[in-house]
């Protein structure tokens, strides 16, 4: 390369990430190193990096040979606790060309000594009582500080105001872990807030996931026992190299304060009369406060919090205010969000305003059957004093109408703003398409993600649940990886995962912390839930190149799927004990949504092999050769007696569902012309339905896949832009923010599903979103971490366009494509120190490296001459032409509604019988009126 060409393409580093996400303190003592090259010349690879460190003012540098620069081994010294050390990166190009230093990374290495003196020394203190209460101590500070570090943590939810002060804006500190195992400690710089002589620090403490009640109706039950405590410890060390430690003990005070009660699922009361003034400032009335108790709490050394904390990520205005049938003011904010409200109210002193959350309205007015026993509301008792701003902070709720009760004079909606709230992740990626529908369902998607995605991986997080669910984050784990960076944050929780199954002798529970006992099953190792531990660390690994985690996860590993081989048997068919196979299959009863038409023995046993398969993986990765060769036979002895028990010779299985087809392809159960029959029966299935979903939790995620991968493009396409329910796209004609629980968790009239779980934020069944990345879109990895990408898009009929972008831990990618006339323009970005292998549809293929590509094919959409329609013409060459179909129902409606629904509802579109059977009782005018309008069609159709 030229002096002009690196002018030209100049080679810049960003500053470098240490660790698993961008927090400033570190939690172990050799954090690995990411670093990202960007505006390099095309094509650029690197050859090599320094990588710099300044700790104690002198600075050393390590050699990284290669072109690894994603999750690069600690190269120096292991960091010692409560240093501070500054990291920069500059790298080496093949072509010669090399980038100047980045900008300094600074961290902190989070940890505490492991004991003595400057070890962990703080004492667990509250009230002895599960009432939100306040506590205060005071300490001084002796000199100029150098750097004040604070470490604190709870059995509960805190808050912390060093000063007058808070310390942060994190929110539900220190989050939701298992807690009789482990407890996340926060750790934050406070030497800003410090001043001399004497200060006061003050912690507020709820009950938060500590005190809830958890399990179902009148089953619920406190599982965590003892009252909420929390503990702090302030590291002090002055300039002159002294240092001074402040703990938590008997020594603080406690006060009840204004926040009357709180609770996750009931709500917030606040009572503005009893707030304390300057409660932790340096002077105080300390007439009503008492000595705090030392509490007793779990035998556990807190450890530095892991992932990135809650925070308000937004706020929201209101959209409009509506007048319910009964006469209540309901504020709609046009997006099913998790948060809570803001008010500005001004009013009479013992004046309370109540705030009533919902995620619908049925029939005009909230509809709360769904939240069960959640009474999500928050009450605000006004002091008086002018204008009053309040916002729980206790407690959190799903909703996007809030009913408001009692305000005080007249009401507008600039008073009330809805806070947005979940873990802090940064978004990475997105997808893009003119198709309205399809575009607001992938919204829907981010918007589940973001109200589930808070301290833990919820399944809903409205109603009296909120739950860790296995088998949800195991489909969505590939979608989750795409649209945010939450490496960290699935690294805590599977921390949690792998200390319940260690306890449950290798049996991974259904939710994760296990709060639910008194549920039966929970304890029994259930499909495609407890898969969880062999999934989520392979997709880490694939997606963010995370050797770490499955390196830590692989004892957890073999752990399930040793415990699964022991319950199969030597048939190796999982067929015993509790399933809930492919659940919420919507042909199954609302009140019984375990009843799929998919065998649970299937849906289990494929799981099984494919926990074998993964572990097999996962064993020869981590250069485990023995376990690998182990493992890998037991794969091919679960999948040939997968085989033999359900599949005939001819490709069909034994349980004909779409579930189970999809399962023995997208797991790669079956090979060659077997595998080609189960697609060819999956499609005719699909097309049954009436191109209407037909599937539950588990087929779902994997049907797009199933159906592409054997050639049945137009299936896949059909069934993704379906709107009729269920489909993806019904929620969303039906006004829908987020993703349901159920397909029909609001019926076409207007109600609420009367099945006792509905929810309207639910994100398992986004996990379709995977598939409109990797596959519709055309991007996903093919090596670990994106270092090489896949770019292969797939056209589908029904869409003109579609396009995603993705941070990939070596930078931004692209891929997409779209139509012009008869002409398809493909596009891919690729990162620099990335490369990618692109597959045209024509077939052609290309690798090509960092830098921006386009192609141009010719695709025209297929124009198909349209035979003479009739009664007597075949059922599925009736639904595979949209025109046809509407035109015969459109026919229909015209003169008996109720008959054209039922006709729409019960006909299974099957190859060898004709339009005229499903309505051989229909009247004469009905059929006169068919024939009429698929005589009046065109003789040619377009697709799409």
């Amino acid at each position: 390369m030229t002096s002009q060409d690196r002018t030209t393409h100049p080679v810049h580093v960003q500053a470098p990430r240490i660790g698993w996400s961008d927090e400033p303190f570190v939690t172990t003592p050799s954090p690995a190193l990411s670093w990202k090259t960007v505006t390099a010349p095309p094509a650029w690879t690197q050859s090599a990096a320094d990588v710099a460190i300044t700790r104690n003012g002198i600075t050393g540098t390590a050699r990284v040979e290669g072109p690894d620069a994603v999750q690069v081994p600690w190269p120096f010294e292991p960091l010692q606790p409560l240093e501070s050390v500054r990291v920069r990166v500059r790298v080496h190009g093949k072509d010669g060309s090399a980038s100047d230093w980045s900008t300094e990374t600074e961290v902190t290495a989070g940890f505490l000594p492991p004991a003595g003196d400057t070890g962990w020394q703080a004492r667990f203190i509250g009230s002895g009582s599960d009432e939100p209460h306040l506590m205060r101590g005071t300490f001084d500070v002796r000199g100029p500080v150098h750097r004040a570090v604070l470490h604190a943590t709870a059995f509960g939810a805190y808050d912390i105001q060093l000063n007058g002060t808070p310390v942060d804006d994190a929110e539900l500190k220190p989050g939701w872990t298992s807690y009789q195992w482990r407890v996340n400690l926060d750790v934050t710089d406070v030497t800003e807030h410090l001043r001399p002589g004497r200060n006061a620090l003050g912690i507020t403490l709820a009950g938060g996931w500590y005190t809830e009640r958890w399990g179902f109706r009148d089953a619920a039950r406190r599982f965590y026992e003892g009252a909420p405590a929390a503990a702090a410890q302030l590291t002090i060390t002055y300039e002159d190299g002294t240092v001074d430690t402040v703990v938590t003990d008997e020594e603080w005070r406690w006060t009840p304060g204004p926040v009357v009660s709180a609770s996750l699922y009931q709500g917030e009361t606040f009572d503005a009369r009893l707030q304390t003034p300057d409660w932790t400032g340096a002077s105080y009335d300390a007439a009503h406060w008492d000595a705090v108790r030392l509490v007793a709490v779990p035998d556990v050394t807190p450890t530095p919090r892991t992932l990135p904390p809650v925070r308000v990520i937004e706020h929201r205005a209101v959209e409009q205010v509506l007048t319910t049938p009964s006469g209540g003011t309901v504020l709609d904010f046009g997006q099913n969000l998790v948060g809570r409200v803001r008010i500005r109210v001004t009013g009479p002193r013992g004046h309370t305003v109540t705030l009533r959350h919902a995620e619908v309205l049925e029939h005009g007015e909230l509809g709360t059957r769904p939240l069960r026993n959640a009474a999500a509301t928050d009450h605000y008792t006004l002091s008086g004093d002018g204008e009053e701003i309040w916002e729980p902070k206790w407690t959190f709720h799903g909703f996007r109408y809030v009913q408001v009760d009692n305000w005080p004079g007249q009401f507008t909606p600039d008073r009330v703003t809805a806070a947005v709230l979940h873990t802090d992740m940064p978004r990475t990626g997105d997808f893009t398409t003119s198709h309205a529908l399809l575009q607001r369902l992938h919204e829907n998607v981010v918007w589940g993600m973001r109200g589930n995605f808070l301290s833990i991986p919820t399944d809903c997080p409205q109603r009296d649940e909120r739950l860790g669910w296995t088998g949800d984050l195991q489909v969505f784990a590939p979608t989750a990886s795409f649209l945010y960076d939450c490496d960290a944050f699935l690294r805590s929780w599977l921390e949690d995962v792998m200390l319940e199954q260690r306890a449950g002798d290798g049996v991974v529970p259904m939710v994760v912390p296990a709060v639910i006992p008194q549920v039966p099953g929970l304890s029994e190792p259930v499909a495609a839930w407890g898969d969880a531990i062999t999934v989520v660390p392979s997709v880490m690994w694939e997606r963010f190149a995370d050797h770490d985690m499955l390196q830590r996860s692989f004892d957890a590993m073999t752990a399930w799927v040793d415990v699964v081989c022991a319950r199969a048997g030597e048939s190796l068919l999982w067929e015993e004990g509790i399933q809930f196979g492919d659940w919420l299959d919507p042909d199954a009863p609302p009140e019984r949504p375990g009843e799929a038409k998919t065998d649970a023995g299937i849906v289990a046993t494929a799981y099984f092999f494919r926990s074998a398969d993964l572990t097999a993986k996962a064993a020869s990765l981590l250069g485990r050769e023995a376990e690998a060769r182990t493992y890998a036979d037991l794969a091919a002895r679960i999948a040939q007696a997968f085989r033999d028990a359900y599949v005939t010779p001819d490709g069909r299985m034994m349980s004909d569902a779409p579930t189970a087809y999809a399962l023995a392809i997208a797991f790669e159960l079956v090979v060659g012309e077997q595998r080609q029959a189960m697609g060819d029966r999956l499609r005719d299935l699909v097309r049954a339905a009436g191109y209407r979903i037909a599937t539950g939790f588990v087929g779902t995620p994997i049907i797009g896949d199933a159906l592409t991968a054997t050639g049945h493009v137009k299936a896949a396409s059909r069934l993704l832009t379906q709107t009729e329910c269920p489909s993806w796209l019904y929620p969303v004609t039906m006004g829908a923010t987020t993703v349901w629980e159920r397909w029909d968790s609001m019926l076409e009239d207007g109600s609420i599903n009367p099945g006792q779980m509905t929810s309207f934020n639910h994100y398992a069944l986004g996990a379709v979103a995977d598939w409109l990345h990797r596959s519709v879109a055309g991007l996903a990895p093919l090596e670990p971490g994106y270092r090489v990408i896949r770019v292969a898009p797939t056209l589908l009929d029904d869409l003109d366009d579609a396009s995603a972008w993705h941070e990939t831990p070596y930078g931004r990618a692209r891929a997409g494509w779209r139509r012009d006339g008869d002409q398809v323009h493909f596009h891919a970005e690729i990162p620099p120190n990335a490369r990618a292998v692109v597959e045209l549809p024509s077939g052609a293929r290309h690798e090509v490296g960092g830098g921006t590509h386009t192609w141009t094919e010719a695709h025209p959409r297929p124009v198909q001459e349209r035979g003479r329609l009739t009664l007597r013409s075949s059922l599925a060459t009736i639904i595979d032409d949209r025109q046809a179909y509407e035109a015969v129902l459109d026919a229909i409606h015209d003169i008996d509604e109720v008959r054209s629904e039922t006709f729409r509802r019960t006909t299974r579109w099957r190859r060898g019988r004709e339009l005229r059977e499903p309505l051989d009782k229909a009247p004469v005018t009905v059929l006169a009126a068919v024939e009429a309008a698929l005589a009046a069609l065109p003789s040619a159709r377009t697709a799409g």
